[in-house]
């Protein structure tokens, strides 16, 4: 750890106080190399006007990175920052918190299961953009971006080969009964760390529940899928097996679900899961 540095819990009020030197010299190389102090005194200290004080809102963990989120008393402006296991600020984020409160309070009819088996680890997901990158777009805001990690990594030996990742090729299961409606398959996987944006969604099925809801299972590997459009599916039933299809860096499996078999155009539904659970980012699901 560093000498005398900055302890997460204190960072709301030193950044209150307008200690942006103290913050500034535990940011990492990287940081300092695109933002000089004076800069970053320019961005933040504007920041502060009319904050009475900044709560912890949360804290989630992604490997040797803890990322904190602090919001001011109004619950208007958002810090987001990111700590490296020494304890260098590896990231710095000052935004608005921007929030959807009704559609969060707007739940699927019916409950779903993770369409998983196994340990997962939620990559994306939540109720802001700072846990969950898909929030922010409203035919995907209440999606879950999951991967397999075995001690704190999502591969073995290197990160150069799709068999690498403990996800890749996994089972992945109808989350409940329904009929399928959309597959599109034969697109390659991608080589990780590398994208498809012409093809989003990749490899994928659409299933059609009761009440008119839709699950979206997307990034599968390619000629993985078992099932076809007009099928009808029980909860559980495996249709694929994950993959690194679309606009996907590495193996994982995209899970939403939505009000129409139509994800450009979709409302994202947020999900009701038949355990209670309401996973976000940071969380393994067993």
């Amino acid at each position: 750890m560093l000498h005398e540095s900055i302890q997460p819990p204190h960072f709301g009020d030193l950044f209150h106080q307008g200690q942006f030197e103290k913050i500034y010299k535990q940011t990492s190389q990287e940081f300092q190399s695109l933002v000089t102090l004076e800069q970053f005194e320019e961005l933040a200290a504007p920041f502060n006007a009319d904050v009475s004080s900044y709560q912890l809102e949360l804290s989630t963990t992604i490997g040797n990175i803890v990322q904190y989120l602090w919001l001011d008393d109004q619950r208007e402006k958002a810090i987001h920052v990111s700590f490296d296991e020494n304890g260098m600020i590896q990231s710095f984020y000052l935004k608005p918190y921007t929030t959807y409160p009704d559609s969060d309070k707007r739940y699927t009819e019916n409950t779903y299961i993770m369409p998983i088996s196994g340990d997962w680890f939620v990559f994306w997901g939540g109720t802001n953009e700072f846990i969950n990158y898909h929030y922010s777009y409203e035919n995907q805001r209440y999606a879950y971006d999951l991967i397999q990690v075995k001690d704190g990594a999502s591969f073995k030996e290197t990160p150069l080969q799709n068999e690498h990742f403990y996800a890749f090729n996994q089972e992945i299961l109808s989350p409940a009964a329904g009929k399928v409606v959309k597959v599109i398959d034969g697109l390659h996987d991608n080589t990780p760390g590398e994208m498809d944006a012409d093809n989003p969604a990749g490899n994928y099925v659409i299933i059609e529940h009761s009440h008119k809801e839709y699950s979206m299972l997307a990034h599968l590997r390619k000629h993985s899928i078992k099932v076809r459009e007009g099928d009808a599916v029980t909860e559980g039933q495996c249709i694929g097996c994950c993959g690194n299809s679309g606009n996907s860096s590495e193996p994982h499996l995209h899970f939403q679900v939505m009000d129409s078999p139509d994800f450009y155009n979709a409302t994202s539904i947020r999900i009701r899961f038949k355990n209670g659970l309401d996973p976000v980012q940071g969380d393994t699901i067993y």
